[in-house]
């Protein structure tokens, strides 16, 4: 028997068009011979759907696309899709009103219909504010194969490989019980760093126990602050690894199951011609490339999902915004990029010559913007209210607010997206100025410390990497329409192999640059000091005594700790930011803005 993955790439809320997507896969699959076709959770409707949930007509619509759908599906093939059904009995016996599930379509009906035992309300999941968890075993026959249906999390309570139980039931053991020959599994598994190895060492874990082979189709693409990665994989019943499906990108493959056997064989990808045993991994160490491919189609998808098609960045010469340039250049096509460069009387002329050289090395379009006249204007506005006091902080900040204002009147004007370039090491200690350098649309590298925005900026230079070409896209359908930016000749693509991030941005001292000779050091500890202690705070949750006991000193993790509490504020009116740890200061961070300083 031939089984097929769809490793998708939804767009939440569009049912008509995740429908498509389902039924081309189909008849790829059926033109291989596939007799059984998976795609991720909630394939249908696009995961996380959200409060889109609690409307009842996209519910409505939802089903009614899932019956047209079996209708159009080719004959003889049997295809697991993912969406939202509503709970009948809800009414009367309580509980929520829909269940999240797979269904089984076959013939031109949806012949069963299974539900997600397991609901997930940790970090960025909340599941249980709006499905019903489903209670029995899920599995059907296909021919003499018992095959047992898990969706996500159904496969994540493994007590033996976490050392703990987070629900009473444990699904998989329950299909082991009742003796299914293979165990498949629809995803939406969001990445983070490190994610697609523990995800394998799972499963792989449960296959070795069991002895019942697994097959995981996970969700790719950006939808909102979240990345998933696919990197759908099937593992036979030794718990070896047989294939493995491409990363941050779309995928399709064949696995064979040898009913003589009773095992998974085979191999066939879309993206992988031939596959050695070194690609049969997910590598636990997280590298540069890892990330950056994540942050690449998180942009992308952010951009063509949202309805725009070009964005617009400040460029000061610094590490981030070039970092966040070349992301973005990479995502859509240089062409579509635009840095504003806005130059104050403290700007250096080699933070102006990096931005200019890191634009020219990119291939994007650059505008320079001076504001020394605009600041000059504020100080006159202000004069007799500021009468007699010190230059300070809140004339620093003026200078980031035009900044941002400047290049919200570009968004607006235009209708491109804006991206703001705070790292997350700023948007921790609340060294960022809000409606200034945090104005925008997305916040790119928001979950990126600033150590590591260092490495991946080295990291691109030794690879030598450099953007696509394409043609600009017409500008975005609105309504009222914006006008186009005025037509100017278009950058040439950048030559292959020449150094992306110019050296001097990556060497020189980090500053603002809101006065003369201003370096973030003068605020903040060196940023591999700072970096640490914000791991290990934020992500390991550390108390102040166990970091200290670290190797800290305990006035620096005072005082940082004291930091990262008074800048919930800031964050809480933070653009979304691309999700690639653990814990991101986003959806799944639910801090208290007014609270005790005692935690």
């Amino acid at each position: 028997m031939k089984i097929a993955i769809a490793q998708l790439n939804p767009t939440i809320g569009d049912i008509f068009g995740n429908s498509n997507l389902i039924l081309e896969a189909a008849k790829k699959a059926a033109g291989e011979g596939a007799n059984l076709l998976l795609t991720p959770e909630l394939s249908l409707i696009g995961y996380p759907p959200r409060d889109l949930l609690m409307n009842p007509s996209f519910i409505a619509a939802a089903g009614a696309q899932l019956q047209q759908l079996a209708q159009n599906l080719p004959a003889d093939l049997v295809v697991i899709v993912g969406t939202a059904i509503p709970n009948a009995h809800s009414g009367k016996k309580g509980g929520k009103s829909l269940f999240n599930s797979a269904a089984v379509l076959s013939n031109g009906i949806v012949k069963q219909i299974f539900h997600k035992r397991l609901l997930p309300t940790y970090d960025v999941f909340d599941e249980d504010r709006y499905f019903e968890p489903g209670e029995n075993s899920n599995y059907f026959n296909l021919g003499e194969l018992k095959i047992g249906v898990t969706i996500c999390e159904d496969l994540w309570n493994n007590e033996d490989f976490w050392g703990k139980r987070s629900y009473v039931g444990e699904p998989f053991l329950d299909l082991v019980k009742v003796g299914v020959d293979l165990v498949v599994n629809l995803s939406a598994s969001p990445y983070s760093m490190g994610k697609r190895g523990v995800r394998s060492a799972m499963l792989q874990h449960s296959v070795i126990r069991s002895g019942i082979p697994i097959v995981y189709a996970n969700q790719v693409g950006g939808n909102d602050d979240l990345i998933f990665d696919g990197s759908s994989f099937s593992v036979n019943k030794k718990g070896e690894l047989i294939q493995v499906l491409a990363s941050f990108e779309t995928d399709f493959a064949v696995i064979e199951y040898d009913e003589a056997k009773q095992d998974l064989i085979g191999i066939s990808s879309q993206n992988q011609t031939e596959i050695t045993p070194a690609q049969l991994s997910f590598t636990p160490q997280v590298g540069d490339a890892e990330i950056w491919a994540a942050l690449v189609l998180g942009v992308r998808d952010y951009v063509r999902k949202c309805g725009f098609s070009k964005v617009v960045l400040g460029l000061s010469g610094g590490i981030d915004s070039a970092l966040v340039a070349t992301i973005a250049s990479f995502a859509i096509g240089p062409k579509n990029v635009l840095g504003v460069l806005m130059p104050s009387p403290y700007s250096s002329d080699h933070s102006v010559n990096d931005a200019l050289e890191l634009a020219k090395n990119l291939g994007i379009g650059m505008e320079m913007l001076p504001i020394a006249d605009l600041m000059k204007t504020y100080d006159r506005t202000l004069a007799d209210l500021f009468i007699n006091t010190t230059f300070g902080i809140a004339e620093e900040n003026i200078q980031s607010r035009i900044r941002g204002n400047l290049l919200m009147a570009i968004s607006n004007k235009f209708g491109h997206l804006l991206l703001s370039t705070g790292n997350k090491s700023e948007m921790a200690v609340g060294y960022c100025t809000l409606y200034g350098d945090m104005n925008g649309g997305l916040a790119v590298i928001s979950d990126v410390p600033k150590t590591r925005v260092y490495s991946l900026c080295r990291w691109l230079n030794s690879v030598g990497a450099v953007p696509p070409c394409p043609p600009s896209p017409p500008c975005p359908p609105s309504s009222p329409s914006p006008p186009c930016p005025p037509s100017s000749p278009s950058p040439p693509c950048p030559p292959q192999g020449n150094e992306i991030i110019p050296g001097n941005i990556i060497s020189k001292a980090p500053s603002a640059e809101l006065k003369p000779g201003q370096i973030d050091q003068d605020s903040l500890p060196a940023y591999d000091v700072l970096d640490d202690i914000l791991q290990r705070l934020i992500e390991n949750h550390e108390s102040v005594k166990q970091i200290v006991v670290a190797g800290h000193d305990e006035a620096v993790v005072a005082r940082i700790v004291k930091l990262v509490r008074q800048a919930e504020f800031k964050r809480r009116q933070a653009p979304p930011g691309l999700k690639i740890s653990d814990r991101a200061f986003g959806t799944g961070w639910r801090m208290p803005i007014a609270k005790s300083s005692i935690y």
